[in-house]
């Protein structure tokens, strides 16, 4: 996983944490109700909320502030959102995962949930609606993106492959010893892989290109026949026993099968120079109050 993708799901997962602790203490809950203890001494509710508006206050209301003003803006222009504008947004983040396998695995990582991503993306696709009237893409500025990247848009080949990891050798001849009277893979991948990431999916890995994975891996995941089960192979993490499931061949770059992807990217990037100042202009339109600095 890549480190900016890392710390959006990080600021989300603690966005939610602090959305909820707030949403319950605003639910009558009684301040001073115990969460915890330190040897008898109680930390209490109101300590906790405190705690947390004054390190993540002035950055979540910041957020909602921005929220309310895309819902408030997207209902004076009448802008609906359907299910299948979410759906399509949400196939999108997943492909960008690497599949919904790997999207799912993300999720149950971070701790949030499918409903939470979600309303994330019903948020991102009313700001989308708002923006695009004031954004235009030639085919000109199309083509110029393709020659500059040409090469990000040549699908190199690709393994979908699972694995069982385990410690030792021996380990790894008796799995296969199973495999081969008819084990049925993903079962014997959650019962024996010490690989935590993928265990519990019956050791799937998903799509992968020549030099992700280590190389005594790679070289024997991209020379299986699909369907075949791999011997036992060593590397610095183990011992690994792989089953190819597809393969996907290399495909050069080609503009038009690409046009759509290419004008995706332009508009998201229009929309990135243009929010900032969308965002001030609107802010002027609202009474905005907030009474955490009053607080304070």
């Amino acid at each position: 996983m890549d480190k900016k993708r890392q710390r959006k799901k990080i600021y989300l997962f603690t966005l939610f944490i602090l959305l909820g602790a707030i949403t319950l203490f605003a639910a009558g809950c009684s301040v001073q109700e115990a969460v915890g203890s330190v040897n008898g001494e109680p930390i209490t509710k109101e300590e906790l909320y405190d705690q947390m508006v004054k390190q993540y206050g002035q950055e979540t209301f910041d957020y909602l502030t921005t929220q309310k003003i895309i819902e408030l803006e997207s209902k004076n222009q009448k802008i609906t959102i359907s299910d299948s504008d979410i759906e399509k947004e949400l196939q999108k983040m997943m492909e960008s995962y690497g599949g919904e396998e790997s999207f799912n695995q993300a999720l149950q990582m971070s701790g949030i949930t499918l409903d939470e991503i979600k309303e994330n993306v019903k948020i991102n696709v009313q700001l989308k609606k708002l923006l695009e009237p004031q954004i235009s893409i030639s085919e000109e500025e199309m083509k110029k993106y393709f020659d500059e990247n040409k090469e990000s848009f040549a699908e190199q080949e690709q393994v979908k492959a699972r694995h069982i990891l385990v410690d030792s050798e021996e380990k790894a001849k008796e799995v296969k010893g199973q495999l081969e009277n008819g084990g049925d893979f993903a079962e014997l991948a959650k019962k024996y892989s010490t690989d935590t990431g993928t265990k519990d999916q019956g050791g799937e890995l998903g799509y992968f290109g020549k030099g992700e994975m280590v190389a005594e891996f790679d070289q024997v995941a991209f020379s299986l026949e699909v369907g075949k089960i791999s011997d036992p192979v060593k590397t610095d993490y183990g011992y690994h026993i792989i089953e190819v499931e597809d393969k996907k061949e290399a495909k050069p770059a080609n503009y038009e099968e690409s046009k759509n992807e290419i004008k995706d990217i332009l508009s998201d990037q229009k929309m990135q120079d243009l929010y900032p100042t969308w965002l001030e202009d609107q802010k002027t339109k609202y009474k905005i109050e907030n009474f955490l600095e009053k607080k304070e």
